[in-house]
């Protein structure tokens, strides 16, 4: 059950409200519309610049509800306007206040198995860790984070070589179709999350440093995330896809050996890199034009 006094979705509700923003929230939006729910608005973030030169630009899920012909609003409050059944609340970014969880029957698509990882960067984290899995849940929005009721946990495999937007694509699309399903067949009933939960807070630029002396295992993963990176002749450099691969390591943590990057287990081998201010290339074709004396270390 939901927490005490507030109200809770009917099974098959037919007029749903939206709120989502990035990307990863427009699958559920279309996928709710192709299984021909009402949606009388969608709620989304603020434009945003894109780019230092560029101009505002709606979210992803704007541009997706704008061309769908639905109503778009940046204000919350709308959510509890319109006479629904309930709101589905995909990746929205923004905290939804105690006042309309009071009034409004809310469910929450979130990307990971709760109750572990709870917060911001849940498909991040799991990578992290190692997981060998991950996942989407539906629960019940409460003021608390991520700590609802759940109605369903759908279970997602992470590969060797999956890359934390591989499995949000992955993740959304799944989770989007099995939205749509259950809405439509009937919600059930929520059951309280049970286990241990852990936090996902949100990755800082420190979290994408990479720390050569770790194990190559480690950092195959954090640059699986996305947007790793090092120093490199005192210029921030972005590692953007490599590999790991097994061996002894002669040389220091960090030492460029030919085409891959010492550790302090295994190597790390290059395939695509970012120097500062230039756009992603290929590994070797970088490595052709730097022309890097031996022994060149990174950090």
């Amino acid at each position: 059950m939901t927490s005490p006094g507030l109200p809770l979705s009917p099974a098959r509700p037919r007029r749903i409200a939206f709120a989502g923003t990035p990307d990863d929230a427009a699958p559920a939006l279309q996928a709710l519309v192709e299984a021909e729910f009402e949606i009388p608005v969608v709620v989304t973030g603020a434009p945003r610049r894109r780019s230092r030169r560029g101009s505002d630009t709606p979210s992803p899920v704007a541009a997706a509800a704008q061309e769908l012909g639905l109503q778009v609003s940046l204000n919350p409050a709308d959510l509890a306007g319109c006479n629904i059944d309930c709101a589905v609340v995909v990746a929205y970014g923004h905290l939804i206040g105690s006042d309309l969880l009071a009034v409004t029957p809310m469910l929450n698509l979130h990307f990971s198995l709760l109750p572990r990882w709870r917060g911001a960067a849940p498909v991040e984290r799991a990578l992290l860790a190692g997981d060998d899995r991950t996942g989407v849940s539906l629960m019940a929005l409460e003021p608390t984070l991520d700590t609802g009721p759940v109605y369903w946990r759908h279970e997602v495999p992470i590969g060797p070589a999956d890359t934390a937007a591989e499995l949000r694509r992955r993740l959304a699309q799944e989770g989007a179709e099995r939205l749509a399903a259950s809405l439509s067949e009937g919600l059930g009933t929520p059951r309280p999350q049970a286990g241990v939960p852990t936090y996902a807070r949100k990755l800082t630029p420190a979290d994408r440093q990479i720390d050569w002396s770790q194990p190559a295992v480690h950092l195959d993963r954090q640059i699986r995330v996305g947007g790793a990176w090092t120093m490199l002749g005192g210029e921030r450099f972005i590692i953007r896809e490599a590999s790991p691969q097994s061996g002894e390591v002669a040389a220091a943590p960090g030492t460029l050996v030919d085409d891959a990057v010492a550790t302090g287990e295994d190597l790390i081998r290059l395939r695509t890199v970012q120097p500062s201010g230039r756009a992603a290339l290929d590994a070797h074709d970088w490595l052709r034009g730097a022309r890097l004396p031996p022994g060149t270390r990174f950090g």
